[in-house]
């Protein structure tokens, strides 16, 4: 008989960790997954899931308006925020019945409870008291929203997790940060007939992205009607005497709105997990620190997803799942891959974004190629909106391996994910030049930019 209860436990029911617990399983592995909220973690339950159909209730007033031009004509539209989210309620519990399920199937233990460490290998369940061991153990507790403690007033505020579930839809909305969750939320604010502002204390929103698609999303926003303050911060949040709040800022602007909603970052879901106790180390966020097989500090205690502040995407977690069970069940080392991860901000319009940006691949490479298009959708032709898209492919001039690609405008997640295959094979701009256009498409632009639009030689531009 083994000397322990279990040969995995997992801490942890989001896209990672179930993942991990139910190939385990499948493996006939004896496993246990804890879970002190809801299974599907951030993503299904108060992330990229809610917020994308979110997104989509969102752009239906720009889909009236674009109908007018291709000869419909559409009577009064009203929304109704209570039915969006009963019906976001409904995907979210049918989504988390199929984790369980697939869990159930193969296998798993569930275990309703918050679940730390003891030591080692002693798991207490706080639901019960009740301590278990495992031969390994898997962190994979996520993020959280930080709720930026030191700002005045914070308390009167929200996050992205209370955004999903507001009891009313405000009329206006103050919204402080510059990454993607602070600029879509922005825009789904803003599409839902919010007043919408947007507070940012750098010069450019997006702040990782690169130049062209942080610029022309920030007019695209603009142009509609959101209001975006740069290089400034909320200093203290009050309750107005008449409702709503009043956010002071550190320029001196006075902002009355019904909501404020801080997306300043999200920090590791380590606190009260008994880390110390069990020896897992943790770094100056209170990430987890792992090596390159998600191993912490503890060679048996592993970790993955967003606890470890590596990179915060649902898919990366899911990978180093997969990887973890490699390496530890089929006696098959593999290491995350963490190059080139395609990814997309659902703001409106979208960014679809994979490999370098023009200003990293500057540093990196002697000499680029910038191949870069500007223009109106099909679409647009006929609803009559202005709204450009934006094409970019970043080149290596030595090699001629495409190593950016960056889009802006509508489906550009889609494209994004393709892109992604495309530049993991690593094509070279001759590859892209080969290959026939699908006319008409946006996308076709991005095989037909034959001519760089300019060059750029030791960061300078030829």
């Amino acid at each position: 008989m083994t000397a322990f209860d279990y040969d995995l436990f997992v801490i942890g029911g989001g896209s990672g960790g179930v993942r991990a617990a139910r190939l385990a399983g499948s493996l006939g592995k004896r496993v246990a997954i804890a879970e002190e909220y809801r299974f599907g973690g951030t993503c299904v339950i108060r992330g990229c899931v809610p917020k994308k159909l979110f997104v989509y209730a969102s752009q239906f007033p720009e889909h009236f308006e674009d109908a007018a031009g291709f000869g419909w004509q559409v009577g009064e539209a009203s929304f109704d925020w209570k039915k969006l989210v009963a019906a976001k309620d409904r995907e979210i519990s049918r989504l988390e019945g199929l984790y369980r399920r697939g869990l159930e199937n193969a296998g798993t233990e569930i275990l309703e409870s918050r679940a730390e460490l003891v030591d080692a290998h002693t798991i207490r369940l706080v639901k019960t008291g009740q301590t278990v061991t495992a031969e390994r153990i898997l962190i994979a507790t996520g993020g959280s929203a930080n709720p930026h403690a030191a700002l005045p007033g914070h308390e009167l505020c929200i996050t992205s997790n209370e955004a999903f579930d507001l009891p009313e839809l405000p009329r206006s909305i103050l919204i402080a940060g510059g990454g993607y969750i602070a600029v879509e939320f922005a825009n789904i604010f803003h599409g839902l007939g919010v007043d919408t502002t947007l507070i940012y204390r750098g010069k450019e929103i997006l702040s990782r992205f690169d130049s062209d698609m942080r610029q022309g999303l920030h007019k695209a926003m603009e142009e509609k009607g959101i209001r975006i303050i740069l290089t400034d911060v909320i200093q203290e949040v009050q309750k107005a005497p008449a409702g709503g709040l009043i956010a002071r800022t550190l320029e001196g602007q006075r902002l009355a709105v019904d909501a404020v909603m801080l997306a300043l970052g999200r920090d590791p879901n380590t606190q009260g997990l008994g880390l110390e106790a069990a020896g897992v180390a943790v770094d100056e966020k209170g990430a987890i620190v792992v090596d390159d097989y998600s191993r912490t500090s503890v060679a048996h205690i592993h970790a993955l997803g967003d606890v470890t502040d590596r990179v915060q995407l649902t898919p990366v977690a899911i990978h180093e799942a997969m990887c973890f069970i490699e390496t530890e069940f089929r006696n098959n080392p593999t290491k995350p891959d963490h190059d080139l991860i395609a990814t997309a901000v659902f703001s409106q319009p979208e960014i679809g974004t994979v490999g370098l940006s023009e200003e990293a691949a500057c540093r990196k490479y002697p000499e680029i190629e910038v191949y870069r298009a500007e223009f109106r959708p099909m679409k647009a032709t006929l609803s009559g909106r202005s709204e450009k898209m934006i094409m970019k492919l970043i080149v290596d001039a030595a090699s001629r391996k495409v190593v950016g690609a960056h889009i802006l405008g509508h489906d550009a997640g889609e494209m994004a994910q393709l892109l992604g295959i495309t530049l993991k094979a690593g094509c070279t701009k001759d590859d892209f030049d080969r290959t026939m256009a699908v006319h008409p498409t946006a996308a076709e632009e991005l095989v037909t930019m034959y001519q760089p639009s300019y060059r750029v030689r030791d960061g300078e531009r030829i």
